[in-house]
């Protein structure tokens, strides 16, 4: 009884700064997640397209017979974009937030919507975006960085939908509220559905930020993840070997660290 009044007092006095006591994810719990996003090597080396910096992203070597890339998220840098210009795929970009393309190109278009949830002013969903961009093509690229969006969007999107991508390329961000369970269930449900048909193939923190320790586990807030189509990879061999000789770090004035071996050596 004298701990449960103490932990009622400790509890209220918390509530009234203005905090509270949220239940934490089980550390078997998170390890397992690690585990279905623990990266591979397939037969497609990984190739680096954009910039040395921030707006750079690896990919496997699998390009070829790509025609469109799906890039929502472009603020003022679309190097990646133009890279795949040059190797003639068209990008379809949308960004809310800023008034048109950072570039001008014949296969780059641009148009002032947010992805997410609904079809309107403002919005497009992922579905209706792909339909009216390319209602009679597959094999796309989605290059996505949407400040947090992303994991509405891909819980609303169909798994018809998903499938036509073969590369997917999503900065992952707000990772560290993986170590509270209430947050983990959104989290884990969102990778599950990636991880039916993608492997994760790739991927680099962002050095914005650094990571957060939770019991045995360093958790980078923002994350790179570069994801390739299960059916593109015949063979798959563990990746233990990060960073990758092309990586480089986003931001350059401040100091890089290593993806932690929790996401890649599980155990």
């Amino acid at each position: 009884m004298p701990s449960k009044i103490l932990s009622s007092t400790v509890y209220n006095a918390l509530l009234q700064r203005g905090r509270r006591i949220v239940p934490t994810t089980d550390p078997e719990t998170l390890r397992q997640f690690f585990r279905m996003l623990q990266p591979v090597r397939g037969t497609k080396e990984l190739v680096r397209l954009g910039a040395a910096g921030d707006g750079g992203y690896l990919v496997p070597d699998d390009l070829d017979g790509i025609r469109y890339c799906f890039s929502p998220g472009v603020s003022t840098v679309a190097d990646f974009e133009l890279d795949l210009a040059r190797r003639g795929i068209r990008s379809f970009l949308i960004d809310y937030s800023v008034e048109s393309a950072p570039v001008t190109h014949p296969l780059i278009q641009f148009e002032r919507k947010f992805l997410g949830l609904s079809n309107d002013d403002v919005y497009v969903r992922l579905d209706d975006w792909t339909q009216a961009m390319a209602p009679d093509s597959s094999d796309f690229i989605l290059q996505m960085d949407i400040e947090g969006a992303e994991y509405d969007v891909l819980f609303d999107v169909s798994e018809e939908t998903l499938k036509k991508f073969r590369i997917l390329i999503i900065e992952f961000h707000h990772l560290d509220k993986l170590m509270l369970a209430g947050d983990f269930k959104l989290y884990d449900l969102v990778f599950r559905k990636l991880c039916k048909h993608f492997d994760v193939v790739h991927n680099h923190p962002n050095n914005c930020a650094l990571p957060h320790r939770y019991q045995s586990f360093e958790i980078p807030p923002i994350l790179e993840l570069t994801l390739l189509r299960k059916d593109r990879t015949e063979i798959r061999t563990p990746a233990n070997s990060f960073p990758h000789p092309l990586d480089h770090k986003n931001i350059e004035d401040l100091d890089d660290f290593a993806l932690p071996k929790c996401w890649y050596q599980p155990g």
